[in-house]
């Protein structure tokens, strides 16, 4: 496996944006290469940072890919699929959360770095069937965030970008999740006071 994850380290070196965006698919998918992209991304960038916009993309579009072919695995395999993966509690307590909070349980872990769950949340999205075109958005969202924001942290900061990764890129991450559940959540309450708003104006007409 060592051998594998350094052949696709200097894959991507080699082949900058599709490498990234290979490695960000399978990852995403059948995988597991944790932080490597993240990693390679600062590396990338630190030499060549006129193409942050670009590696960042390249790796997010990957990364959509891999979910994608998750997403619609659990979409066919359906429920049984996802419990004989994983504990029945899991994925009821998963569904649940699906229920009240909608595409937020994509978005949170899909800023988080490892070991921050997360495929579990896109296969629940497939059993949820949560709309194609949402779940794209969701993940597409977030994870262009996270890469943007470790390319910018590499132009800024060059090869120290990685290190301050590894030691803060769980807080930068639960502090973007917080923005953007907050955010979520004031949306919320402003529609449903737009709503009983509305609703005592039609009865007030009526």
């Amino acid at each position: 496996m060592k051998g594998f994850i350094t052949w696709i380290k200097e894959f991507a070196v080699e082949y900058g944006g599709p490498g990234l965006l290979l490695i960000g698919f399978l990852d995403s998918s059948f995988l597991s290469l944790p932080e490597i992209n993240d990693l390679l991304i600062v590396f990338m960038v630190t030499r060549q940072k006129h193409l942050v916009l670009y590696y960042a993309t390249m790796a997010t579009i990957g990364s959509v890919m891999g979910c994608l072919a998750l997403y619609f695995v659990a979409r066919r395999g359906g429920e049984a699929f996802l419990r004989k993966r994983f504990k029945a509690s899991h994925v009821q307590r998963g569904l649940d959360l699906y229920q009240k909070y909608g595409l937020l349980v994509v978005i949170v872990p899909a800023l988080l770095p490892p070991p921050a769950p997360f495929k579990i949340f896109v296969l629940l999205a497939g059993v949820a069937r949560v709309p194609v075109w949402q779940f794209v958005v969701a993940v597409f969202t977030a994870r262009f965030i996270r890469y943007f924001g470790e390319g910018m942290l590499a132009v800024y900061y060059g090869d120290q970008a990685s290190a301050f990764i590894r030691a803060h890129a769980t807080e930068a991450g639960l502090a973007l999740a917080g923005v953007i559940v907050a955010g979520a959540a004031a949306w919320f309450l402003w529609k449903r006071h737009k709503a009983r708003r509305d609703g005592e104006k039609g009865e007030t007409a009526v």
